[in-house]
């Protein structure tokens, strides 16, 4: 399988408002940016979306190593999942999962490739997480113009 690396990130100007997302995907010498946006949208959205996209976008499975400043996805994907799956998709205060649409795309998105997710910590000088976060911020920015 193709080894990868993605680096991701979502921006909201506003919470809720305008979002964006970024990303930048490396397979050896090559690398992609690709990104999006939402008129309305939370930063929590964003980050999953970015995560959602980098991953669909793969045409085959991969062994990829996700590079993300999102705790809540981290978490989200690698800890949370699994218990919201077996308790009905409710939260530990038994209310709703917060966002389960895209945590059930994200799950899809998971599905057929090998992942180690990577939490990076944001606006630290990481190159490849600033790129991505240049991007969303562009992509948010462009709504409305």
């Amino acid at each position: 399988m193709k080894k990868v690396d993605i680096f991701t990130d979502g921006a909201c100007k506003g919470n809720p408002g305008p979002g964006g997302w970024g990303v930048v995907v490396r397979y050896g010498k090559h690398e992609k940016e690709i990104s999006g946006n939402d008129p309305d949208t939370t930063n929590n959205r964003m980050e999953m979306t970015a995560a959602i996209q980098a991953l669909n976008m793969l045409i085959e499975p991969c062994v990829i190593t996700l590079h993300t400043d999102s705790k809540y996805v981290l978490d989200g994907i690698t800890k949370w999942v699994a218990g919201w799956q077996r308790n009905g998709w409710k939260n530990a205060s038994k209310q709703p999962v917060r966002n389960a649409d895209l945590w059930h795309e994200l799950i899809e998105a998971t599905a057929r490739h090998k992942i180690e997710w990577v939490w990076v910590k944001g606006h630290s000088g990481h190159p490849e997480n600033e790129r991505a976060d240049r991007l969303a911020s562009e992509a948010a920015e462009s709504i409305g113009k």
